[in-house]
């Protein structure tokens, strides 16, 4: 089992930017697929945005599209969430998910991923 570790949230206005980043334990981190999901008070867990293991393919919520980034670096074992002009409703705890998949695909289902990270809270002021 892959351990994973997020970082990089915080309290940022309204139009400003954070970057998550996700740290995995393993070198094989590179045969997993990787997501980013998150939860509001309140509310259940959505996916936000998700990248294959090659890194290739990548998918995103249509709330984000064009504002958030995923990306990884397998050399490194880590994910990344670049999440640009942020607004309040993006206000939420984060989670960074993988699971090893065999072929290169985003996988989307939160219930499809084996391994999560502990979360980190970004709160977005108006």
């Amino acid at each position: 089992q892959v351990q994973l570790v997020e970082s990089g949230g915080g309290l940022v206005q309204a139009g400003g930017s954070l970057r998550l980043s996700c740290a995995a334990s393993e070198r094989t981190f590179s045969s997993y697929a990787t997501g980013w999901f998150r939860q509001a008070p309140g509310k259940e867990r959505e996916f936000v945005a998700g990248i294959s293991k090659s890194g290739g393919s990548t998918s995103y919520a249509d709330s984000v599209k064009g504002r958030f980034t995923i990306s990884r670096d397998n050399a490194k074992n880590t994910a990344s969430l670049q999440m640009n002009s942020l607004k309040p409703e993006d206000t939420a705890v984060y989670y960074c998910a993988a699971v090893r998949s065999v072929i290169a695909v985003v996988v989307t289902r939160a219930s499809s991923y084996t391994n999560w990270g502990q979360g980190t809270q970004v709160t977005v002021s108006s």
